[in-house]
């Protein structure tokens, strides 16, 4: 019989536990009995503690896609997918977006804390300042076609940046890790704005540091020379609240892609720029164009109906985008808050778009449908961002760059956190092995 490990419950303990394993070895179906400590944060499951495992009994954990695998600790982002909550730092995520900016979120997320008045005053003046990129990082834009993807030129620039800014790169440096932030969370929305305006032709627009994050960046993408841009106050609180919303998202893909590259001693421009090549996957940061392809193949709200009943066939192959998450079980509770805002911009700039009336239809359809309330199916926050970003114009190949740019001050503090732990290695995940077993080489001329 093949042998067996069964995990045994040990003396519970903090993050810094015990590290040791008792085993007992079994009788005659060689089995084996392993004890594992528990390790306990502060809210969530226990975690067992498997580190001594191979040193200690030879085996390894198997957990394709890490679903049952803490791979860190971490004190930045806490989600319970029962209860539809997340957490910044111990704060809900929909008081943060009511009553905090962007920014407010940005000095949560790196330091620890909201900020005071005189606090962010200095915070929101040092990213601001670091607004503008280098003149030779428009170049770089020159190289690529006019029809690349904008994530493409968006991951390329981003890790170019090491090459402009030698000054912060010295890694266990915390000053050097703190200015590093700064520019990363100042100059990738200008990086997102010159790949748009490259895209179809416009000039770039310098950075407007008298604005706020997110209109200075709305100016960038739609503003032209030629004439005076104003920044609407609903389209401008709309997007520092997607900003928000996406600021980060625990140990996702892209966040432990670059918490991944920054063990290895891989500098910061690098490892942000692994996240965004990370986050450009459909199944991660594409999934709001994704809705938007739907919205488009179901074409008019007439034909809502049906595509709903084929989308609970299960011999059917249609399925519904924007519904449901792999974490939240419940309501996303991000979705709420985009929503509202979603409903507020549609009112406000009084959008005439066919496919937002599909999503309307869709939206109350599966609002009110037994089959997608039982199964918890709710529109989660990919489904309302979509719709956004095509009434305020930002082109479908764009989103992800958005979301790229909000979940930049996740990637970086998440980097931050992880340097500044004591016992921080370079990640190496094991394998189960299931390929052929030693053999010899057979000369060419026999085989």
């Amino acid at each position: 019989m093949a042998n067996v490990v069964k995990l045994a419950k040990g003396n519970a303990g903090a993050a810094q536990g015990n590290s040791g394993a008792g085993v007992q070895k079994g009788g005659g179906d060689n089995t084996m009995t392993v004890t594992l400590p528990l390790l306990k944060g502060t809210v969530g499951p226990n975690v067992a503690d498997v580190r001594a495992l191979y040193k200690n009994h030879g085996v390894f954990t198997y957990d394709p896609g890490f679903m049952s695998t803490a791979a860190c600790q971490s004190g930045i982002t806490y989600i319970d997918g029962d209860k539809g909550e997340l957490l910044y730092r111990g704060y809900p995520i929909e008081q943060l977006a009511e009553k905090s900016t962007y920014l407010e979120v940005c000095y949560l997320l790196l330091f620890g804390e909201l900020p005071n008045r005189s606090q962010l005053e200095e915070f929101e003046n040092i990213v601001m300042d670091h607004t503008m990129v280098h003149e030779q990082v428009a170049t770089f834009y020159h190289g690529f076609r006019p029809d690349a993807h904008p994530m493409s030129i968006l991951c390329g620039v981003t890790g170019a940046l090491a090459s402009f800014y030698h000054d912060s790169l010295d890694i266990h440096n915390p000053r050097h890790r703190e200015v590093t932030a700064y520019r990363l969370i100042a100059k990738m929305p200008t990086l997102v704005a010159m790949a748009y305006k490259y895209s179809v032709g416009q000039p770039f627009m310098y950075p407007d540091n008298n604005l706020s994050y997110a209109g200075n960046f709305l100016r960038m993408m739609f503003a032209v020379p030629t004439k005076d841009y104003e920044v609407n106050p609903v389209v401008e609180q709309a997007m520092d609240r997607i900003f928000t919303l996406h600021a980060d998202h625990e140990q996702n893909a892209s966040t432990s892609t670059v918490r991944l590259a920054g063990s290895s001693g891989a500098n910061p421009f690098a490892c942000v720029a692994a996240g965004v090549a990370t986050l450009w996957g459909p199944l991660h940061g594409g999934a709001n164009e994704a809705v938007l392809k739907m919205l488009q193949e179901i074409g008019h709200e007439r034909n809502v109906p049906a595509f709903v009943e084929k989308a609970k066939d299960k011999l059917s192959d249609v399925k519904l985008m924007g519904f449901g998450h792999r974490v939240y079980k419940n309501f996303d509770p991000r979705a709420k808050i985009m929503r509202d805002a979603c409903h507020s911009v549609l009112k406000d700039l009084g959008v005439n778009d066919p496919a937002l009336g599909v999503a309307l239809k869709l939206e109350e359809a599966a609002l009110n449908d037994p089959y997608f309330i039982e199964r918890k199916l709710y529109p989660n926050v990919d489904f309302y961002s979509g719709i956004i970003l095509r009434a305020i114009g930002i082109p479908t190949p764009m989103f992800t760059c958005l979301f790229a740019l909000a979940r930049t001050v996740g990637w970086i503090g998440h980097w931050m956190e992880m340097i500044g732990e004591p016992d921080q290695k370079i990640g190496r995940p094991r394998q189960l092995y299931t390929g052929p077993t030693r053999r010899d080489v057979v000369p060419l001329g026999k085989r």
